[in-house]
C-alpha cells in the first residue's frame, strides 16, 4: 500500500516543488511594501516579445482607423505625466529607466489604459473624457498601469495559470475524477485561486501606482477620487468574490489608507 501512495504523493507535490524553486522578487518594497515574492515559470524575454507583437498590432489598427495620437494637446498631456511617473520607477526597479518606454493615445470611447511589459503605454481618450480626469487623477490611472509592468503581473499571471493547470490535472489523475468532476475542480480552482490572485494584483498596482504619483508630485488622494468617479460611472458590480477586481468600496477604502501613508512623499516632492 505504501508503495502505491508514495509515487502519487510525489506527483501531487511536484507543482509545489516547482513553485518554490521559481520564487523571485521583481520590485523593491518602496514605502508601500511591494517586495512580495512571485512565481515566475515563464521567461521575461518570452512575455516581452509577445507584448511587443500585441502592442504593434494595436498601434497599427489604431493608425489605420485614424485614431492614433490625433489630439496633440492630449498626447502632450499624457506624455508629460508619463515622463514624471517613469522618473520615479527606480524606487521599485533600478532597471526600469532603461526600458523602451513608449506612450501613445488612442481616440476611442473605451474607458481604459494599460502598460504592457517593458513599458508600452496606451491611454484611451474614453477614460479621460468619461471620468473628466484631472492631471492628478490621470497620473493615478497611469501609475497603476505602470505598476503592473514594474511588478511583471502579466508574466506572473501566465506562470500562475500554468502551474494551476498542472496542479488540477495532477489532482484529477490521482483522485480518478471523471470529466464532470474534473470541470468542477477547475471551477473551484478559478474562484479560490485565479480571481483572488488577480484581485491581489490590482491592489498591489494601486499601492505602487499611488506611491509613484506621490513621488512625482501628484496628490495621492486623487487616486481615491478616480475610483469614486469610476463607481459613479459604472453602476452595479458583481460580488467581489466573483470578480477579477476589488469592489469599488473596498478599493476606495484601501486607497485612502495608502494615500495617507504616502502623502509625506507628495509633500516632499512639492517643496
Amino acid at each position: 500500500m505504501k508503495k502505491r501512495i508514495l509515487p502519487k504523493l510525489i506527483f501531487l507535490a511536484f507543482p509545489f516543488v516547482l513553485l518554490t524553486s521559481c520564487l523571485t522578487t521583481t520590485t523593491a518594497a518602496g514605502s508601500v511594501g511591494a517586495d512580495r515574492k512571485q512565481v515566475m515559470l515563464i521567461s521575461e524575454e518570452a512575455i516581452e516579445q509577445s507584448a511587443n507583437e500585441s502592442y504593434a498590432e494595436v498601434l497599427a489598427e489604431a493608425k489605420k482607423a485614424g485614431k492614433l495620437n490625433t489630439n496633440t494637446s492630449t498626447v502632450q498631456r499624457v506624455q508629460k505625466i508619463a515622463k514624471l511617473l517613469i522618473a520615479q520607477t527606480p524606487t521599485f526597479r533600478e532597471d526600469a529607466l532603461s526600458w523602451d518606454w513608449q506612450v501613445n493615445v488612442i481616440s476611442d470611447e473605451t474607458v481604459n489604459a494599460w502598460c504592457m511589459p517593458g513599458g508600452k503605454i496606451v491611454v484611451y481618450t474614453g477614460i479621460i473624457d468619461t471620468l473628466q480626469l484631472t492631471d492628478g487623477e490621470l497620473a493615478a490611472v497611469m501609475g497603476h498601469e505602470i505598476a503592473h509592468a514594474l511588478k511583471e503581473h502579466s508574466r506572473e499571471r501566465a506562470s500562475q495559470e500554468g502551474l494551476q493547470n498542472l496542479g488540477v490535472a495532477a489532482a484529477a489523475t490521482i483522485l480518478g475524477l471523471d470529466e464532470e468532476s474534473y470541470q468542477l475542480l477547475g471551477i473551484a480552482a478559478q474562484y479560490t485561486l485565479t480571481l483572488p490572485f488577480s484581485r491581489k494584483h490590482e491592489t498591489e498596482a494601486d499601492h505602487i501606482g499611488t506611491e509613484l504619483m506621490a513621488r512625482a508630485g501628484y496628490d495621492p488622494y486623487d487616486a481615491v477620487n478616480v475610483w469614486k468617479k469610476m463607481s459613479a460611472a459604472s453602476g452595479a458590480q458583481p460580488p467581489e468574490i466573483m470578480s477579477t477586481h476589488p469592489s469599488h468600496e473596498s478599493r476606495i477604502s484601501d486607497l485612502q489608507v495608502i494615500a495617507e501613508k504616502v502623502y509625506p512623499l507628495y509633500k516632499a516632492a512639492k517643496k
